[in-house]
C-alpha cells in the first residue's frame, strides 16, 4: 500500500470517532508501529486533528471547519470584543481557547491591518488588557454618532477634552482617532489605556482642519 493510500485509510479508520491503538492500526494496515508513528506525525504536521494518548491510542479530535468569511468592521469589532471578554474568564480552558482563536483570527487578517497594529501589540500580552477597553466602546461609539465631546483620562496622564471621530479595531486593540481640544491637534488613543471616558454636555460641528478627512491628509 502506497503511503498516500495508507494515510487515507488511517483517516477512514479514525473517522468512526473511536480510539484505536497503535498496535491495532499497524496490524490493520500491515506496517510496523514505527511506520505508523511517522504517518501520524505527518498527518499532524499537515493540520489533521489527530490526538494520541500514550497507553490508549489515537483518535480524531472533533473540529468545526468554517468556509472563508467576509466580516464587516462592526462584525470584526463584535468578534474581538467577545474574545477579549472570554479571554479574561477564570476558566483556564475557555481562556486558552479564546487565545488560540484570537491567534487564528489575527493570522487571517489582511497584512496591512496587522502592519498598522504591530506597534500597538508589542507592549501587550495577548488579550491581557483588551477587555479593559470594552467598557469604553459604547460611550465612544455613541459620542461619535451624536458628535458629542468627551472628557478622557489616559493612564498616567491628565484629562483631555476631545472630539471623537473614528473608532476602529486593529488586531486586538480598539483605537480612537480624535481631535483633542486640549492638545490642539489630532491624536490616537487606545481604549484599553484610558482610565475614564465621560460624555460632556457639548456637541461639536465639522470644522475645516479638525475633520477626519483632514487627519488623513
Amino acid at each position: 500500500m502506497a503511503r498516500t493510500e495508507r494515510l487515507m485509510e488511517i483517516l477512514r479508520l479514525l473517522s468512526d470517532g473511536g480510539v484505536h491503538t497503535a498496535a491495532a492500526l499497524s496490524d490493520r494496515l500491515g506496517v510496523a508501529q514505527r511506520t505508523l508513528y511517522r504517518d501520524m506525525e505527518l498527518l499532524a504536521a499537515r493540520g489533521v486533528p489527530v490526538e494520541g494518548t500514550r497507553g490508549e491510542g489515537y483518535r480524531l479530535a472533533p473540529r468545526i471547519v468554517l468556509p472563508p468569511l467576509e466580516l464587516s468592521e462592526a462584525e470584526m469589532e463584535a468578534l474581538s470584543l467577545g474574545l477579549a471578554i472570554v479571554g479574561e474568564a477564570a476558566d483556564p480552558a475557555l481562556k486558552a481557547a479564546a487565545l488560540a482563536l484570537a491567534d487564528k483570527v489575527e493570522a487571517a487578517l489582511p497584512a496591512e491591518g496587522l502592519a498598522e497594529a504591530e506597534a500597538w501589540k508589542l507592549a501587550l500580552n495577548p488579550l491581557a488588557d483588551a477587555a479593559r477597553g470594552f467598557a469604553h466602546v459604547a460611550p465612544v461609539r455613541a459620542a461619535i454618532g451624536a458628535r458629542q465631546k468627551l472628557e478622557i483620562v489616559p493612564r498616567g496622564d491628565a484629562a483631555e477634552v476631545v472630539r471623537p471621530l473614528k473608532l476602529e479595531v486593529l488586531g486586538r486593540i480598539w483605537l480612537l482617532t480624535a481631535w483633542s481640544d486640549t492638545r490642539g491637534g489630532f491624536a490616537e488613543y487606545r481604549l484599553d489605556l484610558l482610565e475614564r471616558v465621560s460624555p460632556l454636555p457639548a456637541l461639536f460641528t465639522e470644522e475645516p482642519g479638525k475633520r477626519l478627512q483632514d487627519h488623513f491628509r
